[in-house]
Protein backbone atom coordinates (compact mmCIF):
# COMPACT_ATOMS: atom_id res chain seq x y z
CA UNK A 1 0.00 0.00 0.00
CA UNK A 2 2.56 1.80 1.21
CA UNK A 3 4.58 1.07 -2.18
CA UNK A 4 1.71 2.00 -4.21
CA UNK A 5 0.92 5.45 -2.71
CA UNK A 6 4.71 6.55 -3.31
CA UNK A 7 4.69 5.86 -6.25
CA UNK A 8 1.21 8.02 -7.05
CA UNK A 9 3.23 10.87 -4.86
CA UNK A 10 6.04 10.26 -7.56
CA UNK A 11 3.82 10.99 -10.52
CA UNK A 12 2.25 13.32 -9.09
CA UNK A 13 5.34 15.56 -8.09
CA UNK A 14 6.58 14.71 -12.04
CA UNK A 15 3.54 15.91 -13.20
CA UNK A 16 3.84 19.09 -11.82
CA UNK A 17 7.52 19.85 -12.88
CA UNK A 18 6.71 19.08 -16.47
CA UNK A 19 4.14 21.70 -16.19
CA UNK A 20 6.28 24.07 -14.46
CA UNK A 21 9.07 23.51 -17.48
CA UNK A 22 6.14 23.75 -20.56
CA UNK A 23 5.04 27.13 -18.40
CA UNK A 24 9.12 27.92 -18.68
CA UNK A 25 9.39 27.04 -22.49
CA UNK A 26 6.36 29.35 -23.47
CA UNK A 27 7.92 32.15 -21.73
CA UNK A 28 11.20 31.56 -22.73
CA UNK A 29 9.43 31.57 -26.42
CA UNK A 30 7.87 35.17 -25.86
CA UNK A 31 11.36 36.39 -25.49
CA UNK A 32 11.08 36.72 -29.33
CA UNK A 33 7.42 35.53 -30.26
CA UNK A 34 4.21 37.46 -29.15
CA UNK A 35 1.36 35.10 -27.82
CA UNK A 36 -1.33 34.15 -30.30
CA UNK A 37 -3.97 34.65 -27.35
CA UNK A 38 -3.59 34.47 -23.92
CA UNK A 39 -5.95 31.71 -21.68
CA UNK A 40 -8.24 34.37 -20.69
CA UNK A 41 -9.24 35.37 -24.07
CA UNK A 42 -9.67 31.86 -25.19
CA UNK A 43 -11.90 31.77 -22.24
CA UNK A 44 -13.92 34.58 -23.42
CA UNK A 45 -14.51 33.52 -26.68
CA UNK A 46 -16.15 30.22 -25.41
CA UNK A 47 -18.61 32.60 -23.37
CA UNK A 48 -19.29 35.12 -26.20
CA UNK A 49 -20.18 31.88 -28.61
CA UNK A 50 -22.10 30.21 -25.46
CA UNK A 51 -24.14 34.09 -24.66
CA UNK A 52 -24.35 35.43 -28.04
CA UNK A 53 -23.56 32.88 -30.59
CA UNK A 54 -20.91 35.06 -32.14
CA UNK A 55 -17.40 36.37 -30.64
CA UNK A 56 -16.61 40.53 -31.99
CA UNK A 57 -12.78 40.79 -31.73
CA UNK A 58 -11.04 43.72 -31.79
CA UNK A 59 -7.22 43.21 -31.30
CA UNK A 60 -3.89 44.82 -33.13
CA UNK A 61 -0.31 43.84 -31.89
CA UNK A 62 1.53 46.99 -31.48
CA UNK A 63 5.75 46.91 -31.20
CA UNK A 64 6.92 48.19 -28.14
CA UNK A 65 8.74 51.27 -30.05
CA UNK A 66 4.66 52.49 -31.36
CA UNK A 67 3.68 51.89 -27.28
CA UNK A 68 3.02 55.64 -26.24
CA UNK A 69 5.69 56.75 -22.99
CA UNK A 70 2.20 57.93 -21.93
CA UNK A 71 0.29 54.99 -21.95
CA UNK A 72 2.98 53.45 -20.19
CA UNK A 73 3.37 55.79 -17.65
CA UNK A 74 -0.54 55.85 -16.94
CA UNK A 75 -0.95 52.23 -16.67
CA UNK A 76 2.34 52.02 -14.46
CA UNK A 77 1.19 55.05 -12.13
CA UNK A 78 -2.64 53.32 -11.80
CA UNK A 79 -2.33 49.60 -11.74
CA UNK A 80 1.71 49.22 -10.22
CA UNK A 81 3.47 52.05 -9.18
CA UNK A 82 6.61 50.33 -8.39
CA UNK A 83 6.42 47.49 -11.62
CA UNK A 84 10.28 48.61 -12.19
CA UNK A 85 11.89 48.08 -9.20
CA UNK A 86 10.29 44.97 -7.42
CA UNK A 87 10.83 41.44 -8.54
CA UNK A 88 6.89 40.50 -9.91
CA UNK A 89 5.04 40.48 -6.55
CA UNK A 90 4.98 44.10 -4.37
CA UNK A 91 4.46 42.76 -0.81
CA UNK A 92 3.77 45.61 0.94
CA UNK A 93 0.63 46.60 -1.49
CA UNK A 94 -0.21 42.54 -1.57
CA UNK A 95 -0.39 43.22 2.71
CA UNK A 96 -2.04 46.72 2.22
CA UNK A 97 -4.82 45.00 0.05
CA UNK A 98 -5.04 42.33 2.04
CA UNK A 99 -5.36 44.74 5.58
CA UNK A 100 -8.52 46.75 3.71
CA UNK A 101 -10.43 43.21 2.39
CA UNK A 102 -10.35 41.79 5.67
CA UNK A 103 -11.85 45.55 6.79
CA UNK A 104 -14.71 45.47 3.88
CA UNK A 105 -14.97 42.14 5.10
CA UNK A 106 -16.07 42.80 8.70
CA UNK A 107 -18.00 45.43 7.85
CA UNK A 108 -20.27 43.36 4.97
CA UNK A 109 -20.70 41.12 8.21
CA UNK A 110 -22.05 43.86 10.68
CA UNK A 111 -24.20 44.99 7.77
CA UNK A 112 -25.54 41.08 7.45
CA UNK A 113 -23.82 40.87 4.02
CA UNK A 114 -22.11 37.54 2.96
CA UNK A 115 -19.32 39.10 0.84
CA UNK A 116 -17.47 42.10 0.33
CA UNK A 117 -15.71 44.10 -2.77
CA UNK A 118 -12.08 42.48 -3.04
CA UNK A 119 -9.54 44.67 -3.52
CA UNK A 120 -6.57 43.36 -5.45
CA UNK A 121 -3.02 43.82 -4.60
CA UNK A 122 -1.62 42.12 -7.95
CA UNK A 123 1.21 43.76 -9.94
CA UNK A 124 1.26 44.18 -14.00
CA UNK A 125 3.56 40.91 -14.02
CA UNK A 126 0.59 39.13 -11.89
CA UNK A 127 -1.87 40.14 -13.77
CA UNK A 128 -0.07 38.94 -17.11
CA UNK A 129 0.39 35.67 -15.54
CA UNK A 130 -2.86 35.00 -14.45
CA UNK A 131 -3.86 36.14 -18.20
CA UNK A 132 -1.75 34.23 -19.90
CA UNK A 133 -2.14 31.14 -18.55
CA UNK A 134 -4.98 30.23 -16.09
CA UNK A 135 -8.37 30.33 -14.95
CA UNK A 136 -10.31 33.41 -12.76
CA UNK A 137 -10.62 30.78 -9.77
CA UNK A 138 -9.94 32.41 -6.52
CA UNK A 139 -8.19 29.30 -4.70
CA UNK A 140 -5.24 28.71 -3.48
CA UNK A 141 -3.82 26.67 -5.93
CA UNK A 142 -4.33 29.11 -8.30
CA UNK A 143 -2.95 31.97 -6.59
CA UNK A 144 0.40 29.61 -5.86
CA UNK A 145 1.00 29.23 -9.86
CA UNK A 146 0.35 32.63 -10.43
CA UNK A 147 3.28 33.29 -8.41
CA UNK A 148 5.58 30.72 -9.61
CA UNK A 149 4.95 32.16 -13.09
CA UNK A 150 5.69 35.63 -12.45
CA UNK A 151 8.42 34.45 -10.84
CA UNK A 152 9.35 32.86 -14.34
CA UNK A 153 8.15 35.58 -16.13
CA UNK A 154 10.89 38.04 -13.94
CA UNK A 155 13.19 35.65 -14.65
CA UNK A 156 13.29 35.04 -18.39
CA UNK A 157 11.81 38.32 -19.50
CA UNK A 158 12.41 41.92 -19.22
CA UNK A 159 10.25 44.24 -17.84
CA UNK A 160 9.83 45.75 -21.25
CA UNK A 161 9.12 42.99 -22.60
CA UNK A 162 6.47 42.15 -19.63
CA UNK A 163 4.92 45.65 -20.39
CA UNK A 164 4.98 45.15 -24.07
CA UNK A 165 3.20 41.94 -23.32
CA UNK A 166 0.45 43.17 -21.15
CA UNK A 167 -0.58 46.48 -22.98
CA UNK A 168 -0.86 44.58 -25.97
CA UNK A 169 -3.18 41.28 -24.43
CA UNK A 170 -5.16 43.42 -21.70
CA UNK A 171 -8.77 43.43 -21.46
CA UNK A 172 -9.86 47.27 -22.88
CA UNK A 173 -14.18 46.27 -23.09
CA UNK A 174 -15.76 42.88 -24.48
CA UNK A 175 -13.94 41.15 -27.15
CA UNK A 176 -11.62 44.23 -26.88
CA UNK A 177 -8.07 43.71 -26.37
CA UNK A 178 -4.67 45.57 -26.56
CA UNK A 179 -3.82 49.14 -26.52
CA UNK A 180 -4.34 49.43 -30.34
CA UNK A 181 -7.39 48.19 -30.16
CA UNK A 182 -8.68 50.40 -27.53
CA UNK A 183 -7.50 53.31 -28.74
CA UNK A 184 -8.90 53.44 -31.95
CA UNK A 185 -12.44 52.10 -30.21
CA UNK A 186 -12.61 54.72 -27.79
CA UNK A 187 -10.44 57.73 -29.39
CA UNK A 188 -10.37 57.09 -33.02
CA UNK A 189 -6.93 57.18 -32.62
CA UNK A 190 -3.69 55.09 -33.27
CA UNK A 191 -2.06 53.85 -29.98
CA UNK A 192 0.93 55.97 -30.41
CA UNK A 193 -1.06 59.04 -30.73
CA UNK A 194 -2.68 58.62 -27.61
CA UNK A 195 -2.20 62.14 -25.85
CA UNK A 196 -2.03 61.95 -21.71
CA UNK A 197 -5.31 62.17 -20.44
CA UNK A 198 -6.81 59.61 -22.88
CA UNK A 199 -3.70 57.62 -21.64
CA UNK A 200 -4.73 57.94 -18.01
CA UNK A 201 -8.71 57.27 -19.18
CA UNK A 202 -8.03 54.05 -20.95
CA UNK A 203 -5.54 53.19 -17.56
CA UNK A 204 -8.40 53.76 -15.10
CA UNK A 205 -10.36 51.15 -16.83
CA UNK A 206 -8.11 48.37 -16.63
CA UNK A 207 -9.15 47.13 -13.14
CA UNK A 208 -13.53 46.99 -14.61
CA UNK A 209 -13.10 47.17 -18.80
CA UNK A 210 -16.52 46.03 -18.90
CA UNK A 211 -18.03 48.16 -16.47
CA UNK A 212 -16.54 51.37 -17.59
CA UNK A 213 -16.79 50.83 -21.57
CA UNK A 214 -20.72 51.55 -20.71
CA UNK A 215 -19.58 54.94 -19.50
CA UNK A 216 -16.02 55.72 -20.42
CA UNK A 217 -16.42 59.12 -19.91
CA UNK A 218 -18.45 58.85 -16.69
CA UNK A 219 -17.62 61.00 -13.88
CA UNK A 220 -15.54 58.25 -11.98
CA UNK A 221 -13.38 57.68 -15.03
CA UNK A 222 -12.80 61.32 -15.69
CA UNK A 223 -11.96 62.37 -11.96
CA UNK A 224 -9.61 59.61 -11.62
CA UNK A 225 -7.85 59.90 -15.24
CA UNK A 226 -6.95 63.20 -13.72
CA UNK A 227 -5.34 61.72 -10.24
CA UNK A 228 -3.49 59.74 -12.79
CA UNK A 229 -2.25 62.49 -14.96
CA UNK A 230 -1.07 64.30 -12.30
CA UNK A 231 1.04 61.13 -11.26
CA UNK A 232 2.18 60.08 -14.80
CA UNK A 233 5.34 62.38 -14.47
CA UNK A 234 7.03 60.24 -11.66
CA UNK A 235 5.64 57.12 -12.56
CA UNK A 236 9.29 55.53 -13.72
CA UNK A 237 9.48 53.64 -16.89
CA UNK A 238 11.54 50.33 -17.31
Amino acid sequence: MTRHVLRLLAVLVLAVLCLQLWFAGRIALMRALAPESTSFQRSEIVRLLKEKHQVAWSQTWVDDAQLPATLKRAVIASEDDSFAEHGGVDWDALKGAWQKNEKAQARAAARGKATAKVIGGSTITQQLAKNLFLSGERTLLRKGQELVITLMLEALLDKRRILEIYLNSVEWGEGLFGAQAAARHYFRVDAARLGAFEAARLAVMLPAPKRFERQPSGPYVMGRAGIIAGRMNSAQLP
